[in-house]
């Protein structure tokens, strides 16, 4: 499944294109803070590369970012507020949040995770690992692991459609990402994520549970990333 958990098929009404789309501004916005030319800032870049393949028209990336870097009156604040917990079944959860109401955002969590366990600061992150990961498509004959050693990639997996997953330190995703750039990779995403150190396997009845667990959680509009120890 993969450090990073996304629901399967969401792009598929309306409504979850829009739940998508306040997730990606809500990104844009906060990488806009350190600057709103996209060249200069990775962060900023990454996050408007995901909203041009998720067809945001320009009008709105262009808003986002100008809203974000305080170009624009109304000035909005994001905060990011991380939770832990368990899904159904004992299966570690974090919860990377974007809001600008941590009371609101703190009672819609403790709502969703009724069917789990909400947990102390502390209580899963032990069992995960706090990397960088950069995914990128290959050039013609490019060979991932001899990419991954002159980048400075410290490990790699098989990524979807072709790509792969480089893992880095969180200092070195900046350095690894234009490294892979170099070399004519095409980067589609660089971020801090959190990585599982032992995903539980499960199966059957038990899994669709903790999948609808996790939808529920992924439908609220202040839940930014989740990151799951499922094999």
């Amino acid at each position: 499944m993969g450090a990073q958990w996304k629901q399967k098929g969401r792009e598929a009404s309306a409504n979850a294109k829009g739940r998508i789309f306040t997730k990606l501004a809500k990104e844009i916005m906060v990488a806009a803070r350190n600057g709103a030319d996209p060249a200069m800032n990775p962060r900023l870049r990454m996050a408007v590369e995901a909203a041009k393949k998720a067809s945001m028209t320009k009008e709105t990336l262009e808003r986002a970012i100008k809203k974000g870097a305080g170009l624009l009156d109304e000035a909005v604040q994001y905060e990011v507020v991380t939770y832990e917990g368990f899904a159904p079944h004992q299966v570690p959860v974090i919860v990377e949040c974007l809001t600008d109401n941590r009371n609101r955002t703190s009672s819609n969590v403790r709502v969703l995770f009724r069917k789990g366990q909400l947990g102390a600061t502390g209580s899963v992150s032990w069992d995960f690992s706090r990397l960088g990961q950069v995914e990128a498509t290959p050039p013609t004959g490019a060979d991932p692991e001899e990419a991954a050693i002159e980048s400075g990639a410290q490990d790699l997996e098989a990524g979807e459609d072709g790509a792969t997953r480089f893992f880095t330190e969180p200092s070195d995703l900046d350095a690894v990402s234009k490294a892979l750039a170099d070399r004519k990779w095409h980067v589609t995403s660089a971020q801090l994520i959190w990585k599982p150190k032992t995903p539980v396997t499960i199966d059957g009845a038990q899994r669709a549970e903790v999948e609808a667990f996790l939808e529920a959680l992924d439908e609220d509009d202040d839940v930014q990333n989740i990151y799951v120890g499922l094999a």
